[in-house]
């Protein structure tokens, strides 16, 4: 590595953070989508989307802007990262919602609804990683949930009033859960990820890939998320076999292909840290001593991940 990429800045998470192996993984993707569907599912969060953005004509850009953010708070330097939370936190000091049955008028940016959506988000790459097959054991799940703290802090909330780790994630949605509805505005949500409208010449190309995608997010939702969509919950194991399918098919693509895509977040920070910065699934865990056996010196993984949540009856 050179002397200058010695001093270069590693952002406010580093190249020997979980959440940089992690963010770099194509399953992502599928992540993002399951965390739309399941931040549609509170009322109050989703209103304040549907009322204060153009979702309904520009639900692809609102979908690039959040994985710019992910990108830029993940793999950008600590200046471009704050600067990218304080911009977030200016957007939702200055936007409401109303609440029509009551006439409530409340900010986008209270506590609660910020938790919700942090959760929701963080929840489902985790879920959706560990289930798709990637690496990822108990401790280095735990170790990426306090580290999403930062991520937290960034859109406004406090880091000790976030789940830091499995259990007190798995806490906090069992206690979310009764809070829960498929609003006008969820199914308004769902309708759009199931069929988005687009150009005439791209819909072969919606029913092949896109409705592919977007069934197995929606697929890999908790039990009670599928109850309140009012579809049936389909079966764990075949969802799990689905999506380590999907990994596996997006994790044969090469690395520097899928980086190439805009904006280049990664090329970008390995550019600036040096080849050694580059995300791997092997860097997650500890490191495994030569004269281990097989399946020693390593945190046990479940795919399921989770905490098994996605096995549960709700």
């Amino acid at each position: 590595m050179k002397a200058h990429d010695l001093e270069a800045d590693p952002g406010l998470f580093g190249p020997g953070s979980v959440t940089w192996q992690v963010h770099g993984d194509p399953m992502m993707w599928v992540a993002g989508v399951r965390a739309l569907y399941l931040q549609a599912l509170h009322p109050r969060a989703v209103r304040g989307v549907m009322q204060n953005s153009d979702f309904r004509r520009d639900a692809w850009g609102r979908l690039m802007r959040t994985a710019d953010f992910v990108g830029t708070t993940t793999y950008g330097t600590s200046e471009a990262a704050e600067r990218a939370g304080a911009r977030v936190r200016k957007i939702h000091r200055l936007l409401g919602a109303v609440d029509p049955e009551t006439g409530e008028r409340y900010g986008i940016d209270e506590p609660a609804l910020l938790l919700w959506v942090h959760c929701a988000e963080v929840d489902s790459y985790l879920h959706v990683l560990r289930r798709s097959g990637y690496p990822l054991g108990d401790d280095a799940a735990d170790r990426y949930l306090a580290e999403q703290r930062v991520s937290a802090r960034l859109v406004g909330l406090r880091p000790d009033d976030v789940p830091g780790d499995r259990a007190a994630m798995d806490a906090y949605f069992e206690a979310a859960v009764p809070e829960l509805a498929a609003g006008a505005e969820a199914r308004e949500v769902d309708a759009f990820l199931r069929r988005p409208p687009i150009h005439p010449l791209l819909v072969p190309a919606r029913e092949l890939l896109w409705r592919r995608v977007a069934r197995l997010a929606y697929d890999s939702l908790p039990p009670y998320a599928h109850a309140l969509y009012g579809r049936a919950a389909p079966d764990p194991d075949s969802v799990s076999r689905r999506l380590r399918r999907a990994g596996a098919v997006l994790r044969a693509i090469p690395d520097r292909l899928r980086w190439q895509l805009p904006p280049k977040h990664i090329l970008r920070a390995m550019a600036r840290l040096g080849p050694g910065a580059r995300p791997a699934p092997y860097k997650v865990g500890p490191p495994v001593a030569i004269l281990d056996g097989p399946g020693e010196g390593s945190e046990h993984i479940d795919n399921g991940g989770d905490g098994g949540r996605w096995r549960s009856p709700g």
